[in-house]
């Protein structure tokens, strides 16, 4: 049998570049090599795995089986040098360097950057990552430090703190009200324009389940982005769920068939071993209390 060589850590950066954009320009381009550089990455690497990585085609680099294969692995390796160049960013006992935050689409856009904007005035060396998605980010692999999340942790070695709860409600913008009048009932709803997901998640099916009135009814604006569905009832494109305490920033927004909430549990978790990083607890304790103070924010005028 055939040894393989141990390949470089720089040709699996190539190789997951490669994947990302398609093409070696491209790839080329975000890496900063130039494009022969970028060939001679993915060809070692394939030398080196012994299987071809990719097929050339008009819609560019087309990655085979082996490569998809490849692909967890090389992504680990990436958050692992990730984590490492954030863990020696910082000194033992200053709050400086890079900490790695993931959150729901919402939390992260809506809900932290005021928090983060405080926490960075006070510590001015601190350098914040954030990546606002609702996939979950494993802290265990180190994809993020610190994760707001909106599940209890299941993992073992997390430090977990639990913040509460944060409600959602129906909501319309006062220019919808104006044109189309509220809802008086769950059973009129099927006759307002209703604001929702393109795809059937967990959350819908929790939701029908839980109000089986709304099983059936169609929506007359879909997206699969939670900003773009908040901002299609901000336009006053019609009805939609809403975090109570966001709305309740907002005086255009009035709440409709109060009976009608969904709660969702919220907590803080990063890993045991950063509990000792200054950076890392700095931050945390920061999130804790920014999203204490936002949960009691939850006032709503009703008024239409």
């Amino acid at each position: 049998m055939t040894k393989l060589t141990e390949p470089s850590w720089d040709f699996y950066r190539t190789f997951l570049a490669a994947l990302e954009h398609g093409s070696l320009s491209a790839a080329a381009r975000e890496l900063g090599l130039t494009q022969p550089t970028v060939g001679r990455h993915i060809l070692a690497l394939e030398q080196s795995v012994g299987a071809e990585l990719f097929t050339r085609s008009q819609q560019g680099l087309l990655p085979t089986d082996a490569a998809m294969v490849l692909k967890p692995y090389a992504e680990t390796l990436a958050s692992t040098a990730a984590a490492l160049l954030r863990a020696a960013s910082g000194s033992k006992d200053k709050v400086s360097g890079t900490v790695r935050i993931s959150a729901s689409e919402v939390i992260g856009t809506e809900v932290l950057p005021p928090i983060l904007a405080k926490l960075q005035a006070s510590y001015p060396d601190l350098i914040v990552e954030l990546s606002a998605s609702d996939t979950v980010k494993d802290l265990l692999q180190r994809e993020a430090d610190i994760a707001v999340r909106m599940v209890a942790p299941a993992q073992e070695a997390l430090l977990a703190r639990h913040i509460g709860i944060i409600s959602l409600g129906l909501f319309a913008h006062r220019s919808y009200i104006e044109r189309y009048g509220k809802p008086e009932t769950v059973g009129e709803l099927g006759r307002h324009k209703l604001i929702g997901f393109d795809r059937q998640t967990a959350y819908i099916r929790m939701m029908t389940k839980r109000y089986p009135v709304l099983e059936g009814i169609s929506f007359s604006f879909r997206s699969d982005h939670s900003i773009a569905l908040h901002n299609a009832l901000r336009a006053g494109i019609g009805i939609g769920f809403l975090q109570i305490p966001l709305a309740s920033r907002d005086p255009a927004l009035v709440q409709l068939l109060p009976e009608i909430k969904v709660e969702i549990d919220t907590w803080i978790v990063m890993h045991e071993n950063l509990k000792t990083s200054p950076r890392c607890r700095v931050t945390f304790d920061a999130l804790v209390m920014g999203l204490l103070d936002y949960i009691k924010e939850n006032s709503v005028d009703n008024g239409s």
